[in-house]
């Protein structure tokens, strides 16, 4: 049997002029997407992982009942559901039938005009950016984790395996910003040296970074600096899971699957708007440092005239 990503491999090939073929997304698959919310609270994501667990069962139960089997009032059941995007539960446990049976609702025959696999990609990325732009409806969160990545001195920025391009970017960027900004990319006791490091350092945040496939070596570097008694922001792909569980903030946002290697536009946005939160923090710290790097740039020529 091919692993996900061979199956991936094969599914996404690109043919000259022809439509994307459905792929198939298992239940559990299309169920974190649907409840890929960064604000779920504790509550709302146990609801969430029965549901994922259960769903074939849990599709047909009432309100009373789900509320009984996770042990939440109905009351909760309902913002579940609305958080989620849904009118009610009623609305909500249309789809989840419609996924329980291996259906869509509403669903019919593709549309002439799908497009081919590369069309279909950017589809699917411009989905993840409308959801993140949803998400900015309320940026409360995002200037406030700015403000205190800004203030951890030094800052701690982790990417391990496939994250380390995200976590090297945000680095790069902080870097112009930040006066002590610490790069994380690789796992084990090197990992555990810099966060321990950081720590005692004066440090109070580290920034993570944790794309699929999730590496176990990031969980253990989480568990690490919450430890050291470090704060960790998340950057990651789902709400659900152990990496969200150990973070003190995550960010849900998704990512491009549509091809055999994922596709990262949505993060790319979430990391330049905490950037800009970290820029407003300090305006003047911002403004002088990006004022000296500039002369610095002037005087060794580190870049060529437009």
């Amino acid at each position: 049997m091919p692993s996900p990503q061979q199956a991936r491999a094969q599914a996404s090939a690109i043919t000259s002029g022809k439509a994307a073929p459905e792929a198939e997304v298992s239940p559990s698959a299309q169920l974190r997407a649907l409840f890929d919310r960064p604000r779920l609270s504790p509550g709302q994501r146990r609801i969430a992982q029965y549901l994922i667990e259960n769903i074939t069962e849990a599709a047909f139960l009432s309100i009373t009942d789900l509320a009984d089997r996770v042990g939440v009032s109905q009351p909760s059941v309902t913002r579940f559901a609305s958080a989620v995007g849904f009118s009610g539960y009623p609305a909500l446990r249309e789809k989840l039938q419609a996924i329980a049976l291996g259906t869509l609702a509403g669903g019919g025959p593709a549309e002439e005009n799908r497009g081919n696999e590369l069309q279909a990609a950017v589809d699917a990325e411009i989905e993840n950016l409308e959801n993140l732009r949803r998400d900015f409806a309320d940026p409360d969160l995002v200037i406030d984790i700015g403000r205190k990545l800004a203030s951890s001195t030094p800052l701690t920025v982790l990417g391990l395996r496939i994250s380390v391009s995200l976590a090297e970017y945000f680095a790069y960027a902080s870097r112009r910003i930040h006066p002590d900004v610490r790069l994380v990319t690789r796992g084990g006791s090197v990992a555990y040296d810099a966060l321990l490091q950081s720590r005692e350092a004066g440090g109070t945040w580290v920034l993570a970074f944790s794309m699929p496939r999730h590496a176990q070596e990031t969980l253990t570097a989480v568990r690490v600096a919450r430890g050291a008694g470090l704060k960790v922001a998340l950057i990651t792909d789902l709400a659900l899971g152990p990496l969200a569980d150990e973070a003190d903030v995550a960010f849900a946002i998704g990512t491009g699957s549509r091809l055999v290697f994922d596709s990262y536009a949505a993060p790319g946005v979430m990391c330049s708007a905490l950037l800009q939160a970290m820029t407003d923090a300090d305006p003047e710290r911002t403004q002088a440092r990006l004022e000296e790097y500039e002369q610095v740039a002037d005087q060794h020529h580190f870049f060529l005239r437009d």
